[in-house]
């Protein structure tokens, strides 16, 4: 299986593109993965950088959200991730090889607030711009459960916020609002967009989670394996940010 032409195509146009059905065998594997991994309690402390959290649309109530990295506890979405079918079918739209850089898996159970406007690519010594981020759907994914919307040709434009090695919200002024796609997914499907795509979601008001594995790659010109030592300064940054708010006693597990 591969990107046809006109997928490939729409990528470079719009800056994004979805492959059905790519993962539907692995569907209700990944799913009962996902159960397990809801169960490794030990790890979910507000301490644990490789844990992220959000709060509820309603409640404000502070609840798990995300392992990120998840690879490496994870072997049913390691398998996913080192699957040599999404690498080649990244390696088309860049037209040379793809390495993995990044991987997370968002939980976003019902009722979790969503994200608002920004670009994936963060302007950090060594960040791959051609850094590229691949969505595959676990559960379905709709706007009624948050699903992501993308904002096509955008990406043609390049980094829209300051390079100062900050993560920054995008100004939704800068983007067409009106031209926002959501990217509905059912499970099993693959979502490919640039790390310049603007992007966002909205708050889950189903009633059930919306679980997606992201991953991402970069190209191999543009530094080759880099997954190491990405995590490597993006975990000294989560701890320096974290205390200047004066949580001090973080760590990885």
């Amino acid at each position: 299986m591969s990107l046809t032409p006109a997928q490939i195509a729409a990528y470079h146009r719009d800056g994004f593109v979805t492959a059905p059905g790519i993962f539907a065998a692995e569907a209700n594997a990944l799913q009962q993965e996902c159960d397990r991994l809801t169960g490794l309690q030990h790890l979910m402390d507000s301490n644990n950088i490789r844990c992220r959290w959000q709060d509820h649309a309603e409640t404000g109530e502070c609840r798990f959200d995300c392992f990120d990295p998840v690879i490496d506890i994870s072997p049913v979405c390691e398998r996913i991730a080192r699957e040599p079918l999404l690498s080649d079918m990244a390696a088309q739209l860049y037209g040379e090889p793809a390495f993995l850089f990044k991987d997370k898996l968002i939980f976003k159970p019902s009722g979790a607030k969503g994200y608002d406007m920004h670009q994936d690519f963060i302007s950090w010594q060594g960040f791959p711009e051609s850094f590229m981020t691949v969505i595959v759907a676990i559960d379905p994914s709709d706007a009624s459960s948050g699903a992501t919307e993308v904002f096509p040709g955008y990406h043609q434009k390049g980094y829209l916020s300051p390079r100062d090695g900050d993560y920054h919200q995008l100004d939704e002024k800068l983007v067409d609002l009106t031209t926002g796609v959501t990217l509905d997914l059912q499970p099993g499907d693959v979502a490919f967009f640039s790390g310049f795509t603007p992007h966002r979601s909205a708050a889950n008001k189903s009633e059930h989670s919306r679980r997606l594995l992201y991953l991402s790659f970069n190209a191999a010109s543009d530094g080759g394996d880099l997954r190491a030592s990405h995590y490597e300064y993006f975990h000294g940054w989560l701890q320096e940010r974290y205390a200047d708010y004066g949580k001090t006693e973080t760590y990885f597990r």
